[in-house]
C-alpha cells in the first residue's frame, strides 16, 4: 500500500478491532457502562479515522525546506530502510591515531568507521521494547521514528486483511506488535509543567475521542501504545531534566508499552535512559544511496529517460567521489537529488555544491528545526563559525591530520578567540559542543577523538581558508603532487576570484610542474615528442600530440597510467599495461594505429607497418620489432635510457598537468590568451 486512503481505511478498521477487544476486556477498571458506549458506533469510528488521517498527513509526508523542495513528497515512497549498531560501535578505538591508522588503511574516502553488527532498523524495533536511536543531523533519526508509526498502522491494515483473507499469509515485513502510535515532538516541551501523559491524551481529544484522559490511561495501562518520543537533544535546556525524569517515570509507570526516542549522539551525555537499549544509525551504503535515488524519481517522465540510472551512474564516477560521500548521509543525499532534479546534473563547479551543503547544516537544518537559542546563535554566528571551522580544517589538513584530539580543538577554538576582536569570549569547550550537537560538523569519533563529518567538508574548508587567506602560492609549492590535496586545488580553482584569480593559481601550477622536467635524458625525450609530432596531420592539438607521442614511447619500458584531457581526448589513455616478456612495438601500432597516424608524420607510419608486415618468424618479431619501431621514430637507446628517478619526475609531470587543467574546467573565469599560451608550453621543455 503506497497510498494514503487505502492504508487510512484499513488501518481505521483494524484499530477499532484492536481498541473495541481492549476495552472489552479492561475498559471495566476505568470507564462506565455509559463510557463504554461512547466508544461504539460511527461517531467513535469517525475518530479513529480522524486520528490515523492526521497521522498520515503529519508524519507519512516528507518536506525539507532547507534542500529547496518545493513540495511534500509520501513518507513510503521515497523511504530507504536503514541500518543500526550498537552505540558501543561508535566508540571502539581508542584514540585518534588507531582512527588514522584505520583510515589509512582501509583506502576509502569515509570517515564512518565501527566495529558493530548492523542491523536492519524495522527489525531492532520489533526486538527492542525500548529503543534510544542516535545520530548527527540529518542521518534520519525523525523520518525512521515516523515510519515505525507508520508500520504499526499498516500492520493494524494488514492484520485486518488477513482476517478477511485467512487462506493468504503476508509476505511482506512488517511492524510485530498491536500498538496504537503516537508521536510526540519533544522540542514542544518547553514547560516543567507539561506531562507526558497530558500531551498523549490531548493528541485523542483533538481526534474526538471521548473520555480521552481515561482512554489514554487504559492504553497505558494494557500496554498498548507505541509512544515515539522524537528530539530529545531538541528539548531547551532549562527544562531537559524534568522531560528526562517524566520519560523514565512514564517507562516505569507503564513498562509494557513499547518506547523509541531519538537524540542527537553527542547531547546523549546523561548517562542515557535505563530500560532503553542505545543504538545508532549506520551511515547510507551504496545500495542504500541508489535505492533512494530510484524512489525519487519515480515520475513518468524520470521513468521514461531513467533519470535515477543516469544519476546513480554520475554519483558513482571518480569526479563525484566527494558528492556520493556526501550522499551516506539522507540529507545531504535529498539535496543531490534536487539538484540533480533541477538541472539534470551536478554542477560542474563543485565549490556550488559543497558550499550548499554545508550551509545546510551549519544555517538552514538548525534554523529549521528551531534550534536558535543558545549561545552559539546569539553571541557566535554562523559566519563565525565558518571562518573557525575553516582554519582548524586547514591546519589538520597540512598537518595531514583527518582525527586530532579533543584538546588539539579547544586550543585552536581560544586562539581564535584571542586572534578575532570580533569574537565573543564564550567558553571554548561550550562552544565545541554546540558545534557538534547542533550541525554535526564535527564529530566525536572515539572518546576525545575527533574529525570533521566528511571528508568533502575539511577540503572545503581548507580551500575556503586558503582563498581568503591568500595562501594559493603556498599550496601550488608544498602540495601540487600530492593526491590528497587534489580535492582542494579543484575547490581553490572554483573559489579564485577577480580577473586574474584563477590565471595565477594555473601559472603557478604550470611553472611548478615543469621543474619536474629536469635531467638531460629526460629533457631530450620530451624535446624528441616536441620534433616527431610537428608535421603531423592529425587534428589534436600539439600538446596532446607531444603526450601521445611520449606515452607510445615510454610504453615499451614502464607502464604509465595518466589522463590527460586536453581538447575533445577528455581521458585519454596514454598508455596500455602490456606484457613486458615479449617485444611490445608491434602490439603498440595496432592497438593506437589511429593515434599514431594522427601523432607521426604519415610516411613514417607507413613505413613502420610495412616494415614490421614483413616480419616472418616470431624469433624475427621478437628481437627486431623494437629497433624498427625504434628507427623508424628517430627513438634512440640514449633516450630511452631515462633513470627511474626521472621516470617518477615524468609521472609527476603527467600528473600536475592533468590536475591544472582539471582546475582550469573548475574555474569560475580563466583568460583565453593566457590558458593558449600555458596550453602551447605543455609537455616542452622550459626556455630558460
Amino acid at each position: 500500500m503506497t497510498g494514503f486512503e487505502p492504508l487510512i481505511g484499513a488501518a481505521t478498521a483494524g484499530l477499532a478491532g484492536l481498541i473495541g477487544n481492549v476495552i472489552k476486556e479492561k475498559g471495566g477498571d476505568l470507564l462506565t457502562k455509559a463510557d463504554i458506549d461512547l466508544f461504539k458506533g460511527r461517531e467513535f469510528n469517525r475518530a479513529i479515522q480522524k486520528y490515523v488521517r492526521r497521522y498520515a498527513d503529519r508524519h507519512g509526508t516528507l518536506k525539507v525546506a532547507c534542500v529547496r523542495m518545493d513540495s511534500p513528497v509520501k513518507l513510503d515512497e521515497i523511504y530507504t530502510a536503514v541500518q543500526l549498531l550498537p552505540r558501543s560501535a561508535l566508540h571502539y578505538y581508542e584514540s585518534e591515531a588507531s582512527l588514522e591508522k584505520l583510515y589509512r588503511d582501509s583506502g576509502r574516502r569515509g570517515l564512518n568507521f565501527h566495529n558493530g553488527e548492523k542491523k536492519q532498523g524495522i527489525e531492532v524495533a520489533n526486538e527492542q521494547q525500548y529503543l534510544m536511536v542516535l545520530g548527527g543531523p540529518g542521518v534520519g533519526k525523525s523520518t525512521f521514528l515516523r515510519k515505525m508509526g507508520l508500520e504499526a498502522l499498516r500492520r493494524q491494515a494488514i492484520m485486518k486483511y488477513a482476517q478477511q483473507n485467512p487462506e493468504q499469509k503476508p509476505q511482506e515485513r512488517y511492524y510485530a506488535h498491536d500498538c496504537i502510535p503516537i508521536m510526540l515532538a519533544l522540542q514542544k516541551f518547553d514547560s516543567p509543567d507539561l506531562s507526558i501523559e497530558d500531551v498523549i491524551a490531548k493528541e485523542f481529544e483533538d481526534c474526538g475521542f471521548p473520555k480521552a484522559a481515561e482512554f489514554t490511561e487504559l492504553f497505558l495501562k494494557s500496554g498498548k501504545l507505541l509512544v515515539l518520543l522524537d528530539g530529545l537533544d531538541e528539548v531547551p535546556t532549562e527544562v531537559l531534566n524534568h522531560v528526562v525524569t517524566e520519560i523514565e517515570n512514564l517507562v516505569d509507570r507503564y513498562d509494557d508499552n513499547r518506547f523509541i526516542a531519538s537524540c542527537r549522539v553527542a547531547a546523549y551525555t546523561f548517562g542515557g535512559f535505563r530500560r532503553f537499549d542505545d543504538v545508532a544509525m549506520a551511515a547510507f551504503e551504496d545500495k542504500q544511496i541508489e535505492h533512494f535515488i530510484q524512489n525519487w524519481f519515480k515520475k513518468e517522465r524520470d521513468l521514461e529517460s531513467e533519470t535515477a540510472n543516469r544519476c546513480w551512474k554520475l554519483l558513482s564516477s571518480p569526479d563525484y567521489q566527494a558528492a556520493k560521500e556526501l550522499a551516506q548521509t539522507p540529507l545531504l543525499l535529498t539535496l543531490l537529488c534536487v539538484i540533480y532534479d533541477e538541472f539534470q546534473d551536478f554542477p560542474k563547479k563543485r565549490h556550488q555544491v559543497y558550499g550548499e551543503a554545508l550551509d545546510v547544516l551549519l544555517r538552514k537544518w538548525a534554523a529549521e528545526k528551531r534550534l536558535q537559542k543558545e549561545p552559539i546563535y546569539q553571541q557566535f554566528g554562523a559566519d563565525l563559525e565558518l571562518e573557525l571551522l575553516a582554519e582548524i580544517a586547514y591546519t589538520s589538513f597540512v598537518d595531514d591530520q583527518l582525527f586530532f584530539s579533543k584538546q588539539t580543538l579547544l586550543d585552536q577554538i581560544r586562539d581564535f578567540q584571542v586572534d578575532n576582536e570580533n569574537a565573543p569570549d564564550l567558553d571554548a569547550g561550550k562552544l565545541l559542543y554546540e558545534i557538534e550537537v547542533q550541525q554535526g560538523i564535527l564529530v566525536e569519533r572515539s572518546r576525545d577523538a575527533y574529525s570533521f563529518s566528511h571528508l568533502t567538508f575539511q577540503e572545503y574548508l581548507t580551500a575556503k581558508c586558503i582563498v581568503d587567506n591568500q595562501k594559493n602560492d603556498r599550496l601550488v609549492r608544498d602540495h601540487l603532487i600530492d593526491q590528497r590535496w587534489r580535492e582542494v586545488f579543484l575547490l581553490v580553482a572554483g573559489m579564485a576570484s577577480g580577473k586574474r584569480g584563477a590565471d595565477n593559481l594555473l601559472l603557478a601550477m604550470e611553472t611548478m610542474a615543469h621543474q619536474c622536467l629536469v635531467g638531460e635524458r629526460l629533457q631530450a625525450l620530451v624535446n624528441w615528442a616536441d620534433c616527431e609530432t610537428q608535421h603531423s596531420p592529425g587534428r589534436y592539438k600539439p600538446a596532446a600530440k607531444r603526450t601521445t607521442a611520449l606515452a607510445l614511447a615510454l610504453a615499451r619500458n614502464i607502464d604509465i597510467d595518466v589522463a590527460l584531457d586536453i581538447d575533445r581526448a577528455r581521458a585519454l589513455d596514454l598508455a596500455r599495461a602490456l606484457d613486458r616478456a615479449r617485444a611490445r612495438a608491434l602490439d603498440l601500432v595496432l592497438a593506437h594505429k589511429y593515434l599514431s597516424l594522427e601523432v607521426f608524420a604519415t610516411e613514417k607510419m607507413e613505413s613502420l607497418i610495412q616494415r614490421l608486415g614483413s616480419l616472418k618468424t616470431s624469433n624475427e618479431y621478437y628481437n627486431l620489432a623494437s629497433g624498427i619501431w625504434d628507427d623508424t621514430i628517430n627513438l634512440s637507446s640514449d633516450i630511452l635510457g631515462i633513470l627511474e628517478v626521472e621516470i617518477q619526475a615524468l609521472i609527476d609531470y603527467f600528473y600536475a598537468t592533468e590536475l591544472m587543467i582539471r582546475c582550469k574546467e573548475a574555474a569560475v573565469r580563466v583568460s583565453p590568451p593566457v590558458w593558449e599560451e600555458i596550453e602551447s608550453r605543455i609537455l616542452t621543455v622550459p626556455a630558460d
